[in-house]
C-alpha cells in the first residue's frame, strides 16, 4: 500500500511533453493534477511575457492614442510626457450613446521601468463628472512609459476593451528602448537620464511651458 502512494503517478518527457500515467485507480487525479499545473504554468509565462512582446513592437517616444472613432470615448487632457516621481493624469469624455445606454468605465495603469520590468496592470480610481472620467497616477522613479486601457462594461453585462489586446501608451520625460536612450530628460553622454540641470523633469517642464505659452499666443490672436 505504502509503495502504490510513493508511485501515484510517474512522468516521461517526450516530442509532445511531459506525460503523466496514473500508475492506480487512486493516482488518477493525480496525473489529471499535473496536468492543470503544467497548463497553468504555460498561461502564466504567457501573461508575463506579454508586455515584453508589446515593447519589442513599440517605437521608442511614440505615444500610442486612440484613433479617430476607435474608442467609445475622447481624450481631454492627458500628460505627456510622463515624468518620475509626478503626477500624471488623464481625463476622457464617454460618447453621449454609451452615457445614456448606461455604459460604465474602468481604467487601467501599468508602469514599465527603464530596466524592461513591467508592473502589474492596477485598476484606477476615477473621478466621474457626468460623462468626464478623470485620473491621476505617479510614476516611479527610472520610468518607461505608461500604459492604459479602458474597459466598457455595457448593460447588457458584455464588455469590451479598448484597445483589445494592448495598451495605448504614453512614453516618459526619459526613456529606454533597445538599449537606446530618449526623451527631454535623456542624457546621451551618460546614456541615461539627465540628473541635474537639473533635476528631473527639468526639460520636460520646458517642453510644457512652451506648449502654453504657446497656447497663449494663439488665443491672444
Amino acid at each position: 500500500m505504502g509503495h502504490g502512494i510513493v508511485n501515484l503517478c510517474v512522468g516521461t518527457f517526450g516530442p509532445k511533453g511531459w506525460d503523466f500515467r496514473a500508475k492506480t485507480k487512486e493516482a488518477t487525479f493525480c496525473a489529471v493534477s499535473m496536468k492543470m499545473f503544467s497548463l497553468t504554468v504555460t498561461v502564466c509565462m504567457l501573461i508575463l511575457l506579454m508586455p515584453l512582446a508589446y515593447a519589442s513592437t513599440a517605437v521608442g517616444g511614440q505615444d500610442v492614442n486612440p484613433e479617430p472613432g476607435e474608442a467609445p470615448f475622447t481624450i481631454i487632457t492627458r500628460d505627456s510626457p510622463s515624468i518620475d516621481s509626478e503626477a500624471w493624469s488623464l481625463a476622457v469624455e464617454m460618447n453621449q450613446e454609451e452615457h445614456d445606454n448606461n455604459t460604465v468605465f474602468e481604467l487601467t495603469t501599468q508602469i514599465c521601468t527603464n530596466n524592461g520590468v513591467c508592473d502589474p496592470p492596477m485598476k484606477a480610481t476615477i473621478g466621474i463628472e457626468d460623462r468626464l472620467h478623470s485620473i491621476e497616477i505617479t510614476p516611479k522613479s527610472d520610468h518607461t512609459y505608461v500604459n492604459w486601457r479602458v474597459k466598457a462594461i455595457y448593460e447588457d453585462g458584455n464588455t469590451t476593451n479598448f484597445p483589445q489586446g494592448s495598451w495605448y501608451t504614453t512614453w516618459s520625460s526619459c526613456w529606454q528602448n533597445d538599449g537606446a536612450y530618449g526623451g527631454v530628460d535623456a542624457n546621451p553622454a551618460k546614456d541615461g537620464c539627465a540628473e541635474s540641470e537639473d533635476s528631473p523633469g527639468f526639460g520636460a517642464l520646458l517642453a510644457v511651458s512652451g506648449v502654453a505659452m504657446a497656447a497663449a499666443f494663439i488665443r491672444r490672436d
